[in-house]
């Protein structure tokens, strides 16, 4: 079995001080050692195979080099893979290993997986929701640098990185507001309580670009859903039913914008040659469902995973509050509103 490279071999083939390859490899030779030496140690030690031993580099500074994230439907939310792949990229950028725990949503587990996380003494966690939602952040977390991923800290005690679904709400609106529609219609994703941040962000931004153009919020244009297939074909012939119907309907989700879409045909209308649609969070598993391709807007799945393992280790300038706009993404189920003549 050959003999693993030492720093010592290092040193011989960079032709330099063993102190100063430890102080290249880790990362410490600020102001002490030149960016050419440096680089000739990084291509020594490339060259030889060296790696860091690990297990004595948390011994020396007390963390290792990762990251864990605790989430509750890790493996089976459709939208859990975008989000844990910008944060194990990011985390791989800036020197890290992701390590992640799916917890099923049993508290035993949580538990466990928190004290085994403490054990390794992991530079932080990011404690992730699978659906933006408000939560409490567990105690046994408080000696542990934590991030809320995809989710709010109820007590706003640690940094909190989630989808911005006010603005995203407000700028759907805005989108058909752009098209000529001035009959809007709403279904949301939750039944007329709204307590889930993506239901009330979404429903507050569609009030506030209707009351910026100068338009009334209609009560009768709001319909309340849970998110599914069903509401989109339950809720929209109520809505078309009105004495002066919407020409445009935002649903507050893809499900639910394709049920519309099934209720509109069965009714012998079109989109969006009648009825301009846009959804919200354009989901990949239901992109080919729709036909016309759906105007929808994208959650920041990516973005939210990048932006919380930099703010893990940096902390944040300002507000702990941190929300991440989500991008349009124009398709063809939105036309110009009709001009009546």
């Amino acid at each position: 079995m050959a003999k693993r490279p030492t720093m010592d071999d290092v040193a011989r083939e960079a032709e330099v001080s063993q102190a100063t390859v430890s102080m290249v490899l880790n990362d410490a030779q600020a102001g002490r050692v030149s960016d050419e030496t440096a680089q000739r140690v990084r291509d020594a030690a490339a060259r030889l195979g060296y790696r860091t031993n690990m297990h004595a580099k948390v011994l020396r500074e007390g963390k290792a080099q990762i990251i864990g994230l605790i989430g509750d439907e890790v493996a089976t939310s459709p939208f859990a893979g975008a989000m844990i792949l910008g944060a194990q990229q990011q985390a791989w950028k800036r020197g890290y290993v992701l390590l992640t725990v799916d917890t099923a949503g049993s508290a035993n587990l949580e538990g466990a997986a928190i004290e085994m996380l403490q054990s390794y003494r992991v530079a932080g966690v990011l404690y992730a929701a699978m659906y933006h939602r408000i939560l409490e952040v567990p105690r046994s977390l408080r000696t542990v640098r934590t991030v809320c991923l995809n989710a709010q800290d109820a007590d706003g005690r640690v940094p909190s990185v989630f989808p911005d679904e006010e603005r995203g709400g407000r700028e759907a609106t805005e989108h058909l507001l752009a098209a000529g529609h001035r009959r809007i219609g709403i279904i949301n994703i939750q039944a007329g309580d709204e307590s889930l941040p993506a239901a009330t962000g979404r429903l507050v931004g569609y009030r506030a670009a209707l009351e910026a153009a100068g338009l009334p919020v209609d009560p009768d244009l709001i319909r309340h859903g849970h998110g599914t297939y069903e509401d989109g074909l339950n809720q929209l012939p109520g809505l078309m039913e009105l004495d002066d119907p919407p020409t445009a309907i935002f649903c507050a989700n893809d499900r639910t914008a394709l049920g519309a879409y099934h209720a509109l045909a069965a009714r012998g209308l079109s989109v969006p040659g009648d009825v301009s649609i846009v959804g919200f969070d354009d989901q990949t598993i239901l992109e080919q469902m729709f036909s016309p391709r759906l105007t929808t807007f994208q959650l920041p799945l990516a973005q939210l995973g990048r932006l919380a393992v930099d703010t893990l280790l940096d902390g944040t300038k300002g507000s702990d509050r941190l929300p991440v706009t989500c991008s349009l993404v124009p398709r063809q189920s939105v036309s110009p509103a009709k001009v009546l003549l």
